[in-house]
C-alpha cells in the first residue's frame, strides 16, 4: 500500500465485458493521478485505450509509461472528432472538468470524470442542460466505493438484507497532505472547490447509496485550516452532517491531517447501521494489526464475522459502465445518483461554518 495517495492506482482482476476493440476509450486532463485508477479500471473491463491529450508532455510521457499501447495526439479536437472513441475519461483541475465535459458531451461521448466533477453549482446546472440536450453520459469516479473491495462487498451485503434497513452511515475519509508533491491549484480554493466538494463528495456518495437515498439535506456542515496556515486558501478538516429523504442520517470526516506513522496514505472507513446488524469497513489498513486494507467487519442475527477481501470481489463498475454506454442503461449509477451527490457536496461546502474566522486565534501561527 502508498504511503502517498497520489501514487495509489487500485488493481483488480481482469474480467472484460467487451471484446479487444470493441470499446475504445481515451483519456485527457492528467491533473490528478486518479486518472491512472480510472484508465486500469476500464482496461480491466476490457476497454481498448486508444489516445492520450494533455498539454503538459511529461504528464503524457508519464501516462505512456504506464499503459504503453496508448499514443498520444496534439490536440484534444484529434479525440473528440474520432468516432471510434466511445468514452473520454478526464481528472483534470476540479474547477475545468465540467466545461471539458460539456465539449465531450457535445461531441457524441460518454465522458467519465475524476470526482469532485463541479466545484459551482451553476457548472452543475449547465452540465445538467446538456445530458439532457445530447442523452449522454457524464460519470463520475467516487472511488473509495467503487474502487475498494471492501465497499463493493458492503453494498452486496446490504442488497441482500445482511443489515436490514440501513439508518445511518458515519464515514471518515482522512488523507496525507504530502505538500511538497502537490500541484499549485491543489491550494487554490477555486480550482479545488473546498474540502466538502473534494473528498466530502465520497462521502456524501457512500451514503445516498448505502441508505438508499435519492435526496438529502445538509444539517450542518464546518471547514477549517488547522494547521496548515502557511497555505491561507486550503481547508484541512471538514465535517458534515446530513439527513435522507428516507429518515436515514449521517455524520462524515474528512481531512488532510494523516501522521507519518501511518503505513498507508489515509485510515479510511466507514460504519453502516441498520435495523438487524452493523457493518464496519477497514478500506485502506487495519491500524497496528495488518498493513493489508479491504477488512470487513459483519455483526448481525448469525453472529460476528470478519471478512478480508483483496483480490475476492473485483471492481464491476467498471464493465458495468461499458455495458451502460453500449445498450444506454444505468446499471453502473444512475445520472441522478452521480449528479445529487455533487449537489449535496456543493450545498455542504456552501453552508459550511469557517472555524477560523469564528475563532481568529486559529490564524495565528504556533
Amino acid at each position: 500500500m502508498s504511503k502517498d495517495g497520489t501514487t495509489y492506482v487500485p488493481k483488480g482482476k481482469p474480467n472484460p465485458v467487451v471484446k479487444e476493440g470493441e470499446f475504445s476509450i481515451a483519456a485527457i486532463g492528467l491533473d490528478h493521478s486518479h486518472i491512472y485508477g480510472m484508465c486500469n479500471g476500464l482496461i480491466e473491463a476490457g476497454a481498448s485505450l486508444k489516445w492520450v491529450y494533455d498539454s503538459d508532455k511529461k504528464k503524457v510521457e508519464d501516462f505512456i509509461a504506464a499503459f504503453p499501447l496508448v499514443q498520444a495526439v496534439e490536440s484534444l479536437e484529434e479525440i473528440l472528432q474520432d468516432a471510434t472513441i466511445k468514452l473520454v475519461a478526464s481528472a483534470a483541475i476540479p474547477s475545468e472538468r465540467s466545461a471539458l465535459g460539456i465539449k465531450v458531451l457535445k461531441a457524441g461521448k460518454d465522458y467519465f470524470t475524476d470526482k469532485a466533477p463541479f466545484t459551482t453549482v451553476a457548472q452543475l446546472e449547465e452540465t445538467k442542460r446538456v445530458v439532457a440536450q445530447t442523452r449522454k453520459k457524464y460519470m463520475v469516479y467516487y472511488s473509495e466505493r467503487l474502487h475498494v473491495e471492501g465497499a463493493v462487498f458492503a453494498g452486496e451485503l446490504i442488497e441482500d438484507g445482511a443489515i436490514g434497513r440501513v439508518i445511518q452511515v458515519t464515514g471518515f475519509g482522512p488523507h496525507r497532505l504530502n505538500a511538497s508533491s502537490r500541484p499549485d491549484w491543489f491550494f487554490k480554493k477555486d480550482q479545488y472547490g473546498g474540502i466538502l466538494c473534494d473528498i466530502g463528495s465520497h462521502q456524501i456518495e457512500q451514503f445516498l447509496y448505502y441508505a438508499g437515498c435519492e435526496d438529502a439535506e445538509i444539517l450542518h456542515s464546518k471547514v477549517a485550516n488547522y494547521n496548515n496556515l502557511e497555505y491561507p486558501e486550503l481547508e484541512d478538516y471538514g465535517d458534515a452532517t446530513l439527513r435522507g429523504d428516507n429518515g436515514a442520517t449521517q455524520y462524515f470526516r474528512v481531512d488532510w491531517l494523516t501522521p507519518d506513522g501511518l503505513s498507508t496514505w489515509g485510515d479510511g472507513r466507514t460504519f453502516i447501521i441498520g435495523t438487524e446488524g452493523m457493518i464496519e469497513i477497514r478500506k485502506y489498513v487495519d491500524v497496528a494489526r495488518e498493513t493489508t486494507g479491504d477488512h470487513l467487519y459483519l455483526v448481525n442475527k448469525d453472529g460476528e464475522h470478519h471478512f478480508e477481501l483483496t483480490g475476492k470481489v473485483g471492481f464491476p463498475f467498471f464493465g458495468q459502465l461499458i455495458l451502460d454506454c453500449i445498450h444506454r442503461t444505468e446499471k453502473a449509477m444512475t445520472q441522478a445518483h452521480a449528479f445529487k451527490a455533487a449537489e449535496l457536496c456543493l450545498r455542504a461546502q456552501e453552508q459550511a461554518i469557517n472555524v477560523n474566522k469564528a475563532c481568529p486565534s486559529l490564524t495565528i501561527e504556533k
